[in-house]
């Protein structure tokens, strides 16, 4: 596969893009998401953004161990006390889950793929649901709810999800973000046609990434 954005994500137009690689069960997404948010109302004018199902756990089959469970809440904790964000750690009381992210990347990028407008709110939902709400984002009817929640169709929402193509874009993108060089997520790139840049990877708040974000557009205008 080639890194050519334009070929497989399309990301820009007539303006530079934001390539936002991010994970509906990745916690530090889920404390980066007010900033994504941010960026996006604020610089709506300036740059466009794409998102990326960066793939955390993609194709999951075991049940979470008590030291994965010991690690993801350490993150948990870790995310809650930097950003803010809430989380139930309820969840850690379920048995025998498998920490699969396949299932909720689809369904970001059936969004993406069939309402491009609706991902980031889609990303949100997802991102409340699974840390907020206690919610099983891996389960197919959890997630035709939360496609509801932001004004979708169930039923056409489940036919797309359940599409061979969208297991195959799904696929596309945890490719791509490989090939881009993901070293972890969120990962926020910059890209205008000609190169791609890294605006910041990993967590970091409004503040900073604005500046290295006001950096990169002066270079590119």
């Amino acid at each position: 596969m080639s890194t050519n954005l334009n070929q497989n994500q399309n990301p820009a137009t007539d303006r530079p893009a934001l390539v936002y690689l991010a994970d509906p069960m990745c916690s530090w997404c889920w404390g980066f998401s007010p900033v994504i948010e941010g960026i996006a109302e604020q610089y709506r004018d300036n740059a466009r953004i794409r998102v990326l199902a960066g793939g955390l756990y993609p194709g999951a089959t075991e049940p979470m161990s008590n030291q994965f469970k010991a690690a993801v809440r350490e993150h948990w904790q870790h995310v809650n006390r930097r950003a803010g964000q809430p989380f139930d750690f309820g969840f850690f009381d379920r048995d025998r889950f498998v920490y699969d992210s396949e299932p909720p990347c689809r369904a970001l990028v059936t969004v993406r793929e069939h309402h491009p407008d609706l991902t980031l709110p889609m990303l949100r939902a997802l991102h409340a649901a699974f840390y907020q709400e206690n919610r099983d984002i891996t389960d197919p009817a959890v997630l035709r709810e939360v496609a509801a929640g932001i004004g979708l169709d169930r039923d056409e929402f489940a036919q797309a999800f359940e599409s061979d193509a969208m297991r195959k874009r799904a696929q596309d993108d945890f490719d791509l973000a490989r090939e881009l060089g993901m070293r972890g997520l969120p990962t926020l790139l910059g890209y205008d046609q000609s190169a791609i840049v890294t605006i910041t990877e990993g967590y970091c708040g409004l503040a900073e990434v604005k500046s290295d974000l006001d950096k990169w557009l002066a270079q590119v205008a």
